[in-house]
């Protein structure tokens, strides 16, 4: 499909502009229209244009859209920004704020939106509160991806192979054949692969790869008035992991404490798993994702069509990462998610005259639950907590970013020395004796596990109303209802017997009496696994959450909620080829019922309702195609005003979902295109989003991952070459500075009690930075093949794509290195009609 980039102005191109003949049709407002009629901030992304500048991933779609960012750390765990609001939290009960949908199908739970994008008709970014078109999740914007169905039209295939350094390569293939008049079967499928670019200096496979295979097959039938598309999808993901990589010590062989790598924030990290961590599994990704969606359409007259969507949908995924960055085990976490979710949509669409209604209902069912298993060696948690990583002079000579090897944590002497340094922080003088005898209890592996869950059940009512009062002058309305009905629950365990640290650090704070008796306790022989009793009463205490009645016993708690979201729309068209739009819009995030663990051992988890997080949107916008329908253009100013703002904190080593008050955010977005021959079109992008916090802590701050300024441009050329043609496809991405937490790494938001440890240097942020990417090669007549050659961030450019995470809890941030170069060769057929 040869959809123009970023081009919303461009549906009525001739044959020539659109690249293959056809027109360019959206569904952002639930019916087909032209781009240029759609009074909404929207870009449009073809598969066509997606082939020639090899995008085949969210992370890569989003450097040419304006407003609209995506961090890839790995498929289980992007990140969705649409103008500064983030989407991407794996908790079961939180809501989402950006919307993905797979062919109207919402996909939008994180941990199961990430998928490959190949054998695309088109994907459609609209911006702004998209609540009353797209449901209950658009807070902000929805990312619809139309995938390619069974035609009926044409027999046809196509193929593209590719290989490069880093050991990359990629196979994919596609088939459609028409079965006869009324049926026609469609199959697609995609694999990836290529080593990690972080090398692993402990052995194995390096981190930071790829292992990605996706399959999908559609069908398609029609019976008189009724078609129907039947969609199913599956991906798996299995790459080595993520390098979460500290830069305040430099990688260390943990068993001789010899430095073995440097502290930059690209090169190789010394990273591996705590023993036996989840029946020892190695660090790494194991996620499916799968669905089955069905569609039917019915012209009940030439002026009224009902539509139905149904879809099941389910994620599985167990990602195990090396949260503190260095050699030594301080922390190894994982996560095992799983969601599962039914939907059903129905819709009428009228239109006669000058009125086009939508008018409709869904239902919503999800249940999912996320296991976070944590385990800590307690003498290297200790030697972080009392700064003596290096072994506090323990080794002399030793430099302060050098970690000590394994051997001196396993001395009770050394580890001993930093319990009573520990102690004198609180002004207590801990007799050596007792320090000996709780450092002997210090478990190498304590695990704990904590599992949150929810199961929501949602339905809406909605309704869009457009009127054509003039040839030239339209106004629209919408409305949506969602009833959200919610459980959430909540479980926390210690698996191998209680912290010893963490008694510790809890005894510390008590009454002088209490404290006593609980420090000889901890001293006792085996004081991990002994028993509470009347003769024994130390609570099982957790280090990283303190566990839940009977030592994993479920809590839950309900909630039901409604409310309302709307729109409203004017627009005025001076010509046929020009759009003037302004819109108001209230957008809602529904209600959230978060979980978090006890504050002591055996209490109840702690449950809170969130209010529901609302966005008054203002928005002022046009569109215009000129200079003969080559030169396209867009422009849209817009405000936002927050209330009940959501926000994740992180508390120890758990992140928790809370109410920052008042935010808001302003700015600018433009899109131009030029296309002065079929052999050139020239484009570019510049998006200004001024987003901050405005209440609270955090006030100033800037949100989350979210650059005030970004731009991007390029070219598609080709000139004639014997029968074919040479193509060129140069282009150019740029960000400014963004930060990764709404903390924006300020030191007086990291402080004990909300970090086990301070951080106090402001470094989890990117400066500006822009990437250089190419393609060139000959293409034979009809794009009936193609040859090429490709480089991706052609000048190596250094940057991360995130910082600070779980391991910042410890005063340990860790840094997710950028893509370095990557280059290749590549090639791909394609045949039959349509091409």
């Amino acid at each position: 499909m040869g959809i123009s980039i970023l081009a919303p102005a461009q549906a009525r191109a001739d044959a020539a502009s659109a690249g293959n003949g056809e027109a360019i049709v959206v569904t952002a407002q639930l019916r087909e229209q032209d781009p240029i009629d759609v009074p909404i901030t929207l870009s449009v992304m073809g598969g066509r244009d997606m082939d020639r500048l090899g995008i085949k991933e969210f992370d890569q779609l989003s450097r040419f859209v304006p407003g609209f960012n995506v961090q890839n750390q790995s498929p289980n765990n992007p990140g969705f920004v649409m103008r500064g609001i983030t989407s991407d939290s794996g908790t079961a009960y939180n809501e989402p704020r950006v919307s993905v949908f797979q062919d109207g199908v919402s996909i939008s739970k994180s941990r199961g939106s990430y998928v490959e994008l190949f054998d695309i008709e088109r994907v459609e970014i609209a911006k702004g509160p998209q609540s009353t078109l797209y449901g209950r999740g658009a807070l902000i914007g929805a990312v619809n991806i139309i995938q390619n169905k069974a035609s009926l039209d044409r027999y046809e295939a196509a193929g593209a192979v590719s290989y490069g350094n880093y050991n990359s390569w990629s196979a994919e293939a596609m088939a459609n054949v028409p079965v006869n008049d009324d049926m026609a079967i469609r199959l697609a499928g995609r694999v990836r692969q290529r080593d990690g670019y972080v090398k692993n200096l402990l052995g194995g496979g390096d981190f930071n790869s790829v292992d990605t295979r996706a399959l999908r097959g559609s069908f398609h039938g029609r019976s008189g008035a009724l078609t129907f598309d039947l969609i199913g999808n599956y991906q798996k993901d299995t790459p080595n992991g993520t390098a979460f990589k500290s830069i305040a010590y430099n990688p260390t062989d943990p068993a001789t404490g010899a430095v073995i790598g440097d502290r930059g924030r690209n090169s190789a990290a010394a990273l591996a798993p705590g023993a036996g961590f989840e029946g020892g599994r190695a660090l790494g990704l194991d996620r499916q994702v799968w669905g089955v969606t069905g569609i039917g359409n019915l012209e009940l007259t030439d002026r009224l069509k009902l539509t139905s969507t149904t879809a099941y949908r389910r994620f599985d995924a167990l990602e195990i990462f090396d949260a503190d960055g260095l050699s030594l085990p301080i922390l190894t976490a994982a996560e095992d998610a799983r969601g599962q979710q039914t939907s059903q949509d129905l819709r009428l669409t009228y239109e006669a005259g000058p009125i086009t209604a939508v008018l409709g209902g869904s239902y919503f069912h999800e249940t999912g639950t996320q296991r976070t298993p944590a385990q800590f060696d307690e003498r290297a948690v200790l030697a972080r907590l009392a700064g003596a990583l290096n072994g506090g002079g323990a080794i002399a000579g030793r430099s302060a970013n050098d970690p000590v090897p394994m051997a001196l944590l396993a001395s009770p002497a050394f580890t001993g020395a930093l319990l009573q340094g520990v102690a004198q922080s609180y002004g207590l003088a801990l007799p050596a004796a007792a320090a000996q005898g709780i450092a002997a209890n210090l478990k190498p592996g304590h695990l704990e596990d904590t599992i949150n869950g929810a199961r929501t059940r949602a339905f809406d009512l909605f309704g869009d109303l457009t009127v054509r009062v003039s040839d030239r002058f339209e106004v629209s309305g919408g409305l949506r209802y969602s009833h959200d009905d919610k459980r959430s629950t909540y479980a926390s365990s210690v698996v191998n017997g209680r912290s010893i640290l963490g008694g510790l650090i809890g005894a510390l704070g008590q009454p002088a009496a209490v404290r006593n008796q609980l420090i000889a306790a901890l001293a006792t022989p085996g004081a991990a696994n002994i028993p509470v009793s009347a003769a024994y009463p130390v609570p099982l205490f957790g280090l990283g959450a303190q566990p839940t009645a009977g030592n994993g016993g479920q809590d839950a708690a309900s909630l039901k909620n409604g409310g309302f979201s709307w729109r409203l729309a004017a627009r005025y068209a001076p010509s046929d080829d020009t759009s003037l739009y302004a819109t108001y819009a209230r957008g809602r995030r529904p209600q959230v019922l978060s979980a978090g663990a006890p504050s002591a051992p055996f209490d109840p988890a702690r449950f809170s309702v969130l209010d529901a997080e609302t966005v008054d949107s203002y928005e002022l916008g046009a569109k215009a195609a000129l200079m003969n329908r080559t030169l396209f253009l867009e422009g849209a100013a817009f405000f936002y005003q927050y209330d009940h703002f959501q926000t994740t904190v992180q508390q120890g080593t758990q992140f928790v979902l809370v109410d920052a008050g008042k935010a808001e955010s302003y700015g600018f977005e433009g899109q131009i295109r030029w296309e002065p021959s079929q052999a050139l079109t020239l484009f570019a992008n510049y998006a200004w989003n001024h987003s901050r916090f405005k209440a609270g802590a955090r006030e100033g701050n800037r949100f989350r991952l979210s650059p005030d300024h970004s731009a991007s441009f390029g070219a598609m050329a080709s000139v004639p070459a014997g029968p074919g043609r040479v193509i060129f496809t140069p282009s150019v991405t740029w960000q400014s500075t963004v930060f990764f937490d709404d903390d924006n790494d300020r030191a007086d938001l990291q402080q004990p009690p909300a970090a086990l440890v301070a951080d106090n240097i402001q470094d989890e942020m990117q400066g500006g930075y822009a990437l250089v990417n190419a393609r060139l090669g000959y293409e034979a007549p009809g794009s009936a093949w193609r040859v090429e050659a490709f480089i991706e961030n052609a000048f190596d450019k250094k940057y991360i794509m995130d910082a600070g995470n779980t391991g910042d809890s410890l005063g340990l941030p860790t840094f997710i290195a950028g893509a370095p170069r990557f280059y290749g060769v590549a090639a791909s057929f394609r045949f039959g009609a349509g091409q």
